[in-house]
């Protein structure tokens, strides 16, 4: 079996669901975690006590902070996060085989270089094949068993097909595909229009509002995706409109949540409460890479300015309501 054995790089929430997952479809699984405290405690308790508690892990699963467990992988999952991406990329390169699957499951845009994940697993891994993982999925449904569906990207369809039959289980589906830059876009771009969605329902704008929000910020993704050359059949699955909707509708979501608390007034140091909001991170890089293809964001922009102190909650509210009437199908 191509994914046997799998070596998970990341023992967040996500990491640690997706590793159950995957145990739970009969792989052998080997979960590592950076920091060795961290990884002693998870396999002395069986449990993601510091961000998933309450889920014990499947018996399969090995834990470790040995980033050399990565030389024997058959597939290898990227569970970091996005700006963390290619520190841990190129650590794994004197580790890997040649020609080793890499799914990343990170969603952003690195905001030093304006690259997607997987231009950055390219770069510093040339000889693994590079994979895209994205959808709606939060990691307490998928640890608790609950139904979920994702996408698994490849530009090597029969590797694609591989995985995701490998992976895959009856409440974790995995469909695959090849448009590798429509499903990462939709990664990032959400979680972007997620903080949105939140600043305005903290504001207390209300669900109509927010409703507006999502069509409008799927127009944006939509528009931006479609400049660089993304299919449009990806942008309407699991990884464009259906992780859009979860994300933007829940506060479950790190992005909903910090964007509503920004809502209330909450100072930009302490909305993110202590957790990771990606979103925060992406926004400028998605704006500066929006206007070098001649994409207009307004929604995008407006979280960019807020995110960076540029603008006040309400004075992105204004300038989003005070824009120009137009007929629908000039801005979709």
């Amino acid at each position: 079996m191509i994914a046997d054995p799998l070596v998970i790089i990341g023992a967040g929430a996500w990491g640690t669901a997706l590793a159950n997952a995957a145990a739970q479809a009969g792989r052998t699984v080997t979960l590592v975690a950076r920091d060795p405290e961290h990884a002693a405690t998870i396999e002395a308790t069986r449990e993601n006590l510091r961000f998933l508690p309450g889920a014990l892990l499947h018996a399969g699963i090995t834990v470790t902070a040995d980033l050399g467990a990565a030389a024997v992988a058959r597939a290898l999952l990227l569970v970091v996060p996005a700006q963390a991406l290619r520190e841990v990329a190129r650590s794994l390169a004197p580790r890997l085989a040649p020609g080793t699957p890499v799914v990343i499951c990170a969603k952003g845009i690195e905001r030093t270089s304006g690259r997607f994940m997987s231009d950055i697993v390219a770069e510093e891994l040339p000889a693994a094949v590079p994979l895209v993982l994205s959808g709606p999925s939060f990691a307490e449904d998928v640890v608790r068993g609950l139904p979920t569906a994702v996408v698994l990207a490849c530009g090597q369809e029969p590797v694609a097909r591989s995985l995701a039959v490998a992976l895959a289980s009856p409440t974790f589906r995995i469909y695959h595909g090849t448009d590798v830059r429509g499903v990462e876009i939709g990664g990032a771009a959400k979680n972007v229009l997620a903080i949105a969605c939140g600043i305005v329902m903290g504001c207390g704008l209300g669900e109509s509002a927010r409703a507006a929000m999502v069509a409008r910020g799927f127009a944006e993704l939509t528009r931006f995706a479609r400049a660089l050359g993304a299919r449009p059949e990806t942008l309407m699955g699991l990884s464009g409109l259906g992780d859009l909707v979860l994300t933007c509708g829940s506060a479950k979501s790190r992005n909903f949540a910090f964007g509503e608390a920004l809502g209330r007034g909450v100072p930009l140091a302490e909305a993110a409460g202590g957790k990771l909001a990606e979103g925060a991170f992406t926004a400028a890089a998605l704006v500066a890479m929006a206007g070098r293809h001649g994409v207009e964001m307004p929604i995008s922009e407006a979280v960019a300015a807020v995110v960076a102190g540029e603008m006040s909650v309400d004075e992105a509210i204004g300038a989003l309501l005070n824009r120009p009437i137009r007929a629908e199908h000039e801005i979709i």
